[in-house]
């Protein structure tokens, strides 16, 4: 019976490995209105806090957002952009074929540098620019890009992310979520060129070797970012803070976009993922849910949030026990920095939570700015930042006082007691035995004395 249970619960237990990880419905601060995308989080980069969550951690295809790895994977390993020249291969063209894939019209023959080839891959969302460094880099293999990607990944702190392309066409092994994709871009924003070329609204080159980089005719190119856009046909989704990053769209990860923006100071980045993009029937949806979505986010947290000072680097924020201080009893903490969060603006700062990590009491000596313990500030469940308590003033230890309470813990500790204890016990001990062995004695002389008489 109990070989049977054991093997249940270890069915049970690599069954729950197995399940891709289930997020929160919604986290962050509240908002007044719906959201399309299946799954979505939105960070302040002024401060790091996430302002917006919906299902941040479950699994979702990406779609050509995936490319903002490629990019990171090749400029890591491309030292000279704009002079590395890169030729397009028929090999390589040939594995896009009957993909249906979005192209930035490079052709087999071509000869480009690396910087075209990352404005061809990010502006027109080109799945040939991509596969074409994935190859250079990669050696000619693709498949050992794809594996430094997921290196890259790990690298990043990634958990639920798994590339097996580099262009982002379907393959159900080929997954992230909209938190790992939020490391991912924060870290690719600080590299060279990166939204410099994302957030242009159109490119032009021309090859530099092959049959038509004589012609220098440009090829132009148009973004597939209708946040930036204005001129776009039709475009109903224009956001004018609106920079970068990458759109992204199959039939199974649904419309995706990844975007910053920024006004007034306050800078913003979203993933959005999974907004529908086929109806019941099959068809094709219009509306773009992942640039509403967005684009309402970034007019709400633009409109709604503001950095307010929580507490200052010299603000008292508790008093501990203090021990072996002559004439002291308690020790001032306050924090090591001034502190600011963003917050609704109708929220007082007096509504954060403060919750404090401290020890019952400290022991002199104390150097004044010596960590002590901790403060965590939350508002509306959401954890905003971790500071640490220090000691507002330095403290001399009184020896008298140090080597009394030595002297004290001795005598009261369980071990002196025992030693105490058994010392008596034998000293006890010993005093009956000498009061035997005297009676004894006596008792001999005694008996001497009769016989000699």
């Amino acid at each position: 019976m109990k070989k049977k249970l054991a093997a249940l619960i270890s069915a049970v237990l690599a069954l729950c490995l197995l399940l891709p990880p289930v997020g929160a419905a919604a986290a962050g601060f509240p908002v007044s209105f719906s959201t399309s995308c299946a799954a979505i989080e939105m960070v302040n980069l002024d401060t790091g806090t996430v302002v917006y969550q919906k299902n941040p951690d479950v699994r979702r295809e990406p779609a050509s957002t995936t490319k903002i790895m490629t990019y990171i994977v090749a400029v890591e390993h491309i030292k000279d952009l704009q002079g590395t020249r890169i030729p397009v291969t028929k090999k390589v063209m040939n594995e896009l074929l009957g993909t249906g894939s979005s192209m930035s019209g490079i052709k087999v023959g071509d000869v480009l540098t690396a910087f075209q080839l990352l404005n061809c891959m990010m502006v027109p969302s080109g799945n040939d620019a991509a596969l074409v460094l994935a190859d250079y880099v990669g050696g000619g293999s693709a498949e050992k890009f794809v594996a430094m990607m997921n290196q890259k990944a790990k690298q990043l702190g990634c958990t639920g992310t798994h590339f097996a392309n580099p262009h982002g066409l379907h393959d159900p092994n080929h997954y992230t979520t909209a938190s790992d994709l939020t490391k991912i871009a924060r870290y690719a924003m600080k590299l060279p060129y990166f939204m410099e070329i994302c957030s242009q609204v159109g490119y032009s080159y021309a090859p530099v070797g092959g049959p038509d980089a004589n012609k220098k005719i440009p090829h132009p190119l148009s973004t597939t970012n209708l946040l930036l856009n204005k001129n776009a046909p039709g475009n109903t989704y224009y956001y004018q803070y609106a920079r970068g990053i990458k759109t992204g769209h199959t039939d199974e990860a649904g419309y995706c976009l990844v975007s910053t923006a920024t006004a007034d100071g306050y800078s913003y980045l979203c993933v959005a993922l999974g907004a529908p993009s086929l109806d019941k029937q099959g068809r094709q949806i219009q509306t773009r849910g992942e640039m509403a979505d967005s684009a309402k986010l970034y007019r709400w947290a633009l409109t709604s949030l503001e950095l307010k000072k929580i507490v200052g680097a010299d603000d008292p924020v508790q008093e501990v026990k203090l021990n072996y201080a002559w004439n002291k009893d308690t020790l001032l903490l306050k924090p090591e920095k001034s502190y600011s969060a963003l917050l609704p603006k109708e929220v007082s700062p007096s509504s954060v939570i403060v919750t404090k990590n401290t020890p019952k009491s400290v022991d002199a000596p104390v150097r004044e700015g010596q960590a002590v313990g901790t403060a965590t500030f939350s508002y509306a469940n959401q954890k905003l930042a971790t500071v640490k308590l220090v000691a507002a003033e330095s403290v001399e230890r009184s020896e008298l006082l140090h080597t009394t309470d030595m002297v004290r813990v001795l005598v009261t500790s369980p071990w002196f007691v025992l030693v105490v204890a058994i010392i008596l016990v034998l000293l006890a001990v010993y005093i009956v035995l000498a009061v035997l062995y005297n009676r004894r004695r006596k008792k001999l002389r005694k008996v001497k004395r009769y016989r000699r008489m």
